[in-house]
């Protein structure tokens, strides 16, 4: 088959694609024919950095390290003690994360408590969107955070892929959304059903937020300690990237805030949850670009960028 080897921390150009025998699945896998994969912010980052590719990707000594952990597709093969899917199933999931998933590649071996079955009224394209983004919206609001009907929630970043989808299920849960981004992107924002639009050029969050119960902060640096400011007294905050330490645990903890440093992990329960948002239409993946397996690398730069809006896939 082929994949997409990551040939040494560095560049896209350390991408290659490369001819490697079919993945052999456990007794409690299946084995996926790819129809389509996602690429996410933590894909470059693993690439580039060793101690993310040893954090996430925890290849074993000698192994050809192959990124990717969004998928969707028919499944081909079931192991022994399978007895959710069977062959001809068409299912999606975030495989193994963290771990070595392997889903640069035409066939994935997935366990199955890591996957869903791909809701009918949508495209391999759409499920494969929401996989790790979704994944990521969803633990953070409601597994961490808790949320609840009336909650004030403001959503950092939220035109992009895990933006988009934590404004999506914020309003399932009854919530009142406030999204920030660039003003190319308000309309978007809007679409998506936040309540609200914030535009970070123009206006400081914290100045027009004091109250919110959850802040979810996808953002580096010193933006989560604006966020302390934007949260209510006791509320909750959600960072993807920032640590809470030093100032930063000091604010919080004068707040009496919760607070949550999110790290995603597999969880086909999770995945079956938002497949049954994704199949009532309450859920939808915004595509923004489609790339070609042998391009993955092309992807990959434009996620990079840092600017992408909603979801980028590969399409095999």
């Amino acid at each position: 088959m082929k994949a997409i080897i990551l040939s040494e921390n560095g560049g896209t150009d350390k991408l290659v694609l490369k001819e490697v025998n079919k993945p052999v699945i456990a007794p409690n896998e299946v084995l996926i024919k790819t129809k389509a994969l996602s690429i996410n912010p933590v894909d470059g980052f693993v690439r580039k950095n060793e101690v993310y590719t040893k954090k996430k990707l925890m290849p074993q000594p000698g192994e050809e390290m192959i990124l990717g952990w969004d998928v969707a597709g028919t499944v081909v093969e079931t192991g022994t003690e399978v007895t959710d899917f069977e062959t001809g199933d068409e299912v999606f999931g975030m495989v193994k994360f963290p771990g070595h998933a392997k889903g640069y590649a035409e066939y994935v071996a997935a366990p199955a408590d890591h996957l869903a079955l791909k809701p009918s009224n949508i495209s391999y394209r759409e499920a494969a969107a929401a996989t790790l983004a979704a994944l990521t919206a969803w633990q953070g609001l409601v597994t961490y955070a808790k949320i609840q009907p009336g909650d004030k929630v403001l959503i950092h970043a939220a035109a992009g892929g895990v933006g988009h989808y934590a404004i999506q299920i914020a309003k399932h849960f009854g919530a009142y959304v406030i999204g920030t981004g660039s003003a190319a992107s308000k309309d978007f924002i809007l679409s998506q059903g936040a309540d609200e639009f914030i535009d970070y050029n123009l206006e400081k969050f914290e100045d027009q937020v004091k109250d919110a119960d959850i802040v979810f902060d996808s953002i580096y640096g010193d933006h989560i300690l604006r966020s302390i400011e934007a949260v209510k007294h006791g509320g909750r905050l959600v960072s993807l990237l920032a640590f809470f330490e030093g100032e930063i645990a000091e604010k919080a903890k004068a707040k009496e805030l919760r607070t949550y440093r999110i790290a995603v992990e597999s969880n086909g329960d999770d995945m079956k949850e938002i497949a049954k948002l994704l199949a009532n239409g309450e859920l939808k993946s915004y595509v923004s670009d489609v790339y070609s397996f042998e391009d993955i690398p092309k992807a990959q730069d434009k996620v990079d960028g840092g600017k992408t809006r909603g979801k980028i896939v590969i399409e095999l």
